[in-house]
């Protein structure tokens, strides 16, 4: 399974999302649904967000989800995630697998791709609402290939971003590379945790940097 990786934060969930199951079904849900990836990630997508919700991967003997994930499920934990984030994000937006941007019914034989979501999430977080239902309608309603859209959802972030006040655009770049330092200190600071590269400090130091950092209004 290659899918692009992709640094979001799950900050919400559905309340369709916070059904707790047993651990034993929800872990035999993952594995069914992994058998049956390719013609839904969604039911993956789901499963999975069951046991990082419920941490129902702690009662199998493992210590991190990304342990779990490679181990069980055969996947890295970007790619887990970026499912989960795909499926949350779905939701949220009100099933795009049945409703397009016109609002009429968009019942497929296949159901809306991955790539297709991860389109919509970059769009719906850097175009504002006329460049996102603009993105959206060329996915669901015109049904053009994703990598196609993808261009034109980079050019309408460029001219955008050229739109914007100088000072505004240089407080977003200055944002985008503080997030982006504290993904790379968490990413190492689990690494240091999982593989145990480094001293139990050394983590705890970086853990204590990424605190004081985000202290600071971003």
């Amino acid at each position: 399974m290659q899918v692009e990786n992709e640094k979001m934060d799950v900050l919400g969930q559905s309340d369709s999302l916070k059904t707790s199951i047993g651990s034993e079904e929800a872990r035999n849900a993952v594995l069914d649904a992994t058998r049956d990836f390719k013609s839904s990630w969604r039911n993956l997508a789901k499963a999975l967000q069951v046991v990082w919700k419920e941490k129902h991967y702690i009662k199998w003997g493992y210590e991190t989800f990304d342990q779990y994930t490679a181990k069980e499920v055969n996947i890295r934990k970007n790619t887990a995630m970026k499912l989960i984030r795909s499926y949350v994000f779905l939701k949220k937006e009100g099933d795009l697998y049945l409703q397009s941007e016109s609002g009429a019914d968009n019942k497929k034989e296949e159901p809306v791709s991955l790539d297709t979501i991860s389109t919509l999430q970059k769009a719906k977080k850097n175009l504002d609402d006329n460049g996102y239902r603009k993105i959206k309608k060329e996915l669901l309603d015109e049904g053009r290939d994703h990598q196609t859209v993808k261009k034109d959802l980079t050019a309408l972030m460029s001219k955008q971003r050229k739109a914007l006040d100088p000072e505004k655009e240089r407080t977003r770049s200055a944002n985008f590379a503080i997030h982006r330092f504290l993904a790379v200190l968490r990413s190492f600071k689990r690494e240091i945790d999982t593989l145990q590269i480094l001293p139990g400090a050394v983590a705890e130091e970086i853990d204590s940097l990424v605190k004081k950092i985000e202290q600071y209004p971003l």
